[in-house]
């Protein structure tokens, strides 16, 4: 682990001094590379310097302990030297989870689909409270939100609705709400009290760069169309609408705003992230044929969470998390949770990298 943290440091050094060259700052796409991997290392480099300067800390007093006779200066000195003692194995499970590889897509902004499944009426309902969580949460990290595509259901919430979320780490707290929702009710229109079980699925898609998914005029087929809503004011009356249709896969994105030039781009978003996704998704069933991980290996069909209202509870399957909040949840305050699951993931990745041990 030194060794690594060691060719870090050495990096973060070299960085700097490619920062101080004029030469080499003048060029936009230089200065953002170079920033951007010294900022990601910034972090290590500062734990681990604080590490080495306590360890040096913990040498200079037993020195000092060698050779001093004052038994108020030995006292202090020993007290001094177990308060160093006790910060080095933090420090030390710090270092480690900050040498984990990151996910090259987690600082992406994301399109987030959700579609009602089982349930009916009220799987679609459901689908609507999470698309107000999801939002309420973009909200109070400072994110920016944006419906790119929903169709409403009739009797409130949505069919399907696909929106953009835009912010620095969207994706990497996002990502774990793929899969399979499940919601525990007395649904609205139920007379008899009983309570009912719905599901709803949602996809959380990094957007990507031009460079990174490359889609060729000729394999795509754009369609305008008019769009329909729910009736009244929300009924499109111009071919605005569009559906952009990706030959060789099938893959289909659509985007009804009142902008058709709107539509096209963020139709284009959409289906590029769709087809990163596929590819994401054909890696992650490799890799969860050699291993499965704490927090699923991003199957849409698994289901992740259940939200049971009668008792106020959420609880994330994955990693056996219960808690009794679910007013608080529905109202975006999804730290919690995401914490423990980003806790799970980390503790999970480092276990690889020890070969099976913490």
């Amino acid at each position: 682990m030194f060794d690594q943290l060691d060719i870090v440091e050495e990096r973060y050094e070299q960085l700097n001094e490619l920062l101080s060259d004029p030469d080499v700052v003048s060029d936009p796409d230089n200065l953002r590379k170079y920033s951007k991997e010294q900022s990601d290392l910034q972090k290590t480099v500062e734990v681990y310097r604080n590490y080495k300067q306590v360890k040096e800390d913990i040498v200079e007093i037993e020195e000092m302990l060698k050779e001093t006779k004052d038994s108020d200066e030995i006292e202090m000195l020993k007290e001094e030297h177990q308060s160093l003692n006790n910060q080095v194995p933090k420090l030390e499970e710090n270092l480690k989870f900050l040498l984990i590889p990151k996910d090259p897509n987690d600082e992406k902004d994301v399109i987030v689909e959700i579609r009602a499944a089982a349930g009916g009426d009220e799987a679609a309902i459901f689908a609507g409270n999470l698309f107000r969580m999801y939002s309420k949460y973009a909200e109070a990290q400072r994110y920016k939100t944006e419906i790119v595509e929903a169709a409403e259901s009739d009797h409130g919430g949505y069919k399907e609705i696909s929106f953009s979320i835009s912010g620095s780490g969207a994706y990497s707290k996002l990502k774990y709400e793929n899969g399979a929702h499940r919601v525990q009710r007395v649904p609205e229109t139920e007379s008899g009290g009983r309570i009912h079980t719905s599901t709803a699925t949602v996809a959380v898609l990094p957007e990507v760069e031009d460079v990174e998914i490359e889609v060729r005029n000729e394999d795509i087929k754009v369609d305008t169309y008019r769009s329909s809503g729910a009736g009244g004011q929300h009924v499109n009356t111009t071919d605005s609408a569009v559906r952009i249709t990706h030959v060789p896969t099938g893959i289909i994105a659509t985007s009804s705003e009142k902008s058709q030039i709107q539509n096209r781009e963020k139709a284009m978003k959409v289906l590029k992230a769709r087809l990163f996704d596929m590819k994401l998704q054909e890696e992650q069933q490799k890799y969860a044929a050699q291993r499965k991980s704490a927090v699923g290996s991003g199957d849409r069909s698994e289901r992740i969470r259940t939200y049971n209202y009668p008792q106020s509870r959420v609880t994330d399957h994955r990693i056996g998390l219960t808690i009794q909040k679910l007013d608080q949840v529905m109202e975006g305050k999804l730290d919690e949770v995401i914490d423990a699951l980003t806790l799970a993931e980390q503790t999970d990745k480092l276990k690889e990298l020890n070969n099976g041990e913490l």
